[in-house]
């Protein structure tokens, strides 16, 4: 595959529709700021920013695990993660790609940057929570979030190759997809790795627990057994992750949960993420996990549900479970009507902690 310069537009790059060239694709930037609606002032803002001189571009986290902060990527790193995407995946000039990511963000800057690298032919629309809902085509590519594939399940044979981040998927949500045509990935990454750096399959005959690293990418873990990635294409220096993981190799390693989210309840470490996973096959609606500190176990663990729910149903469900142990039981259940939430959908738990009160 040929190797581009962050100024570079492919030949072929198509946008809903109309090919352009450089100087059009930067027309085009200043016409979406101008006259575009605020989901297509933020791709104009990007063109423009992307087709500027500057060697880098400032982007936002996405705050799940504390304060959205602005960090400087380099162009040259995202044209190699758009490379690396595209070797991965066997994407090929001309492929057709969906654009339905909020494009503030790094998941939905790096869309476009796929598509000027890589030369697909890429549609944008809205992002919504439906975003095939209006919409029959096919396409070879796309990227969402899993609240996004959970309410297009009926319309996922639309797409080919379907990457799934911002979240963790959930099993119920992986079930829905077995019997999809469509190839789904999870991914892992974040915005300092310029998305995503591993990916598993997750249905169909190929489904997996383990992540895969994309090419030039290698992992290990340390003291705290947490993920530390190498990516020198992407990350000038090592990242450092506050992720728990089991490692097989260098190149593939399984997802454990937030090694600051651990809770120490009586002795035994608890890790929500899995606990959650858990109960996601017992509930439809959106809860987490959280320790509160006692006298007695220095933590114990609690679970906060959004909307109403019967106490007693609910307990009783939990300890019908076959799956969760005496220790990964809640000792307390508390309900808030609506999650506070980052702009991706990720729950704030420090911060819906805080409205109960305790």
């Amino acid at each position: 595959m040929k190797m581009y310069t962050w100024r570079d537009v492919h030949p072929d790059f198509k946008l809903n529709g109309t090919t352009y060239s450089h100087e059009d694709l930067r027309e085009v930037g200043y016409s979406l700021v101008k006259e575009g609606v605020e989901f297509e002032q933020t791709i104009g803002d990007f063109l423009l920013d992307w087709l500027s001189e500057k060697p880098t571009m400032e982007v936002f986290t996405s705050g799940s695990t504390g304060e959205p902060k602005h960090i400087h990527l380099k162009k040259e790193h995202m044209v190699n993660s758009a490379l690396a995407t595209g070797s991965f995946f066997g994407l090929e000039p001309e492929q057709t790609a969906l654009h339905c990511l909020p494009s503030r963000f790094i998941a939905g800057k790096m869309m476009l940057v796929r598509s000027i690298v890589l030369g697909l032919h890429m549609d944008y629309l809205e992002p919504t929570s439906r975003p095939l809902q209006f919409s029959d085509k096919r396409y070879d590519f796309c990227a969402m979030v899993p609240l996004q594939v959970s309410r297009s399940i009926e319309r996922l044979h639309q797409i080919d190759k379907l990457i799934v981040g911002g979240a963790p998927v959930t099993g119920k949500l992986k079930e829905l997809l077995q019997d999809q045509p469509t190839k789904v990935y999870e991914t892992y990454g974040m915005t300092e790795t310029v998305t995503h750096i591993a990916v598993k399959e997750i249905n169909g005959q190929n489904n997996a627990d383990f992540f895969v690293t994309l090419p030039d990418v290698a992992v290990l873990k340390d003291e705290r057994d947490c993920l530390v990635i190498n990516a020198p294409k992407v990350a000038d220096e090592p990242v450092v992750t506050n992720d728990l993981v089991s490692i097989s190799s260098e190149n593939e390693f399984e997802w454990l949960g937030r090694h600051d989210n651990i809770i120490n309840s009586g002795g035994v470490k608890l890790i929500p993420e899995q606990i959650e996973a858990k109960l996601a096959e017992l509930f439809d609606t959106r809860f987490f996990v959280a320790g509160l500190p006692d006298d007695k176990l220095g933590e114990r663990l609690i679970l906060v549900m959004e909307g109403e729910g019967d106490v007693d149903q609910i307990k009783k469900r939990m300890k019908a479970s076959k799956e969760l142990d005496k220790y990964e039981q809640p000792k307390e259940i508390y309900f808030l009507m609506a999650f506070l939430e980052t702009d991706t959908q990720k729950i704030l738990r420090k911060e819906n902690l805080e409205r109960l009160s305790l």
